[in-house]
């Protein structure tokens, strides 16, 4: 878009195209895969019974990977919107 004076004039070879390309809408939902990953994997560990008190809540899994893969999945996401699409 320019602007010439109070008028706003469009690209005819830019309209009705996407900001992103196809490679990077793949991208985004490999990202956005990940970050689902993620939290599938903190899920879990709760305990049946409220009186007893599950120490599962403190695995490796759910304390240090799951933060961990979650954190790639948004590192991934910057990466698939700042990629350059192909012309």
């Amino acid at each position: 878009m320019s602007k010439q004076g109070n008028k706003t004039t469009v690209n005819p070879e830019k309209e009705g195209k996407f900001a992103l390309g196809r490679e990077n809408y793949k991208l985004l939902l490999i990202g956005f895969a990940i970050i689902i990953l993620g939290f599938i994997l903190m899920a879990g560990g709760g305990s049946t019974d409220p009186n007893v008190f599950s120490y599962e809540i403190f695995s490796f899994r759910r304390i240090t990977l799951a933060p961990i893969v979650v954190l790639f999945g948004f590192a991934f996401e910057i990466y698939a919107i700042m990629k350059k699409p192909k012309a």
